[in-house]
Order: structure tokens, then sequence, then C-alpha cells
């Protein structure tokens, strides 16, 4: 069963920065759109925040992450990327990274056919 890895959370100072990845072992993102998912504490999770399809192009979902995150993906490293800046105390969550193969902007959160377990982000001073 394929599996996404999902690494880089941890505790950030509201303002700082975190950069996550997102790695497939034993196989090529290349033909995948990959996405980026986030879940608050007690909340359900929402998303795509943001993603990146086969080509490289980057669409972000959230209005409000604009200018804070950066999705990039790296197919030489078999990575995808999410960079957060300016972090906030609400982007605490547990961050999962998602994929399908194609090139989709508009796929429903239960169509995504291969996830990670997540990764932890806890934002507080």
């Amino acid at each position: 069963q394929l599996q996404l890895v999902e690494s880089g959370g941890g505790l950030a100072q509201p303002g700082g920065s975190l950069t996550l990845s997102c790695t497939a072992p034993g196989f090529s993102l290349d033909d995948y759109t990959v996405a980026w998912f986030r879940q608050a504490p007690g909340k359900e999770r929402e998303g795509p925040l943001c993603l990146t399809i086969r080509e490289g192009t980057p669409y972000y979902k959230k209005e409000s992450l604009k200018g804070r995150f950066t999705i990039s993906r790296d197919n030489a490293k078999n990575t995808v990327y999410l960079q957060m800046a300016d972090l906030k105390p609400e982007d605490t969550g547990v961050y999962s990274c998602a994929a399908s193969r194609g090139s989709w902007i508009n796929l429903p959160p239960g169509a995504w056919s291969i996830w990670g377990q997540g990764t932890h982000v806890a934002v507080a001073s």
C-alpha cells in the first residue's frame, strides 16, 4: 500500500517558521498532484490548504495562508515541501500530505488516494 511520510513538524513561536516535507518511499511523485491538509485540535480536517500539480504549479486554496505558506516540489528528491512563515497559534495542528495521480486542481478531500500519517505543528510562546 502506497503511503506518504511527513516530517518537519515541531514547536514554533508565533512569528516563527517551519518547513514540512512530504516524501514517497517506494514510488515517484512525478506524476502526482500533492496537497497539504491540516487538522486543528478538536476540529475537522481542512483542506487542501494548497497543492502542487505534477507540472509544479502551486495553488493556494486557503486565502488566509497566501503570503505565509509556500508549497514547492523537488522531483529530484521526490519531496514536496510546505514552508510556513509568520506562524500563528491558529496554525497549530496535524499537517498531512496527500497525493493523487494526475493534475488535479479541484479534487474533493475524500478523493485523494494516498495519505501520510501527519506531522504535528504547535505554535505557542
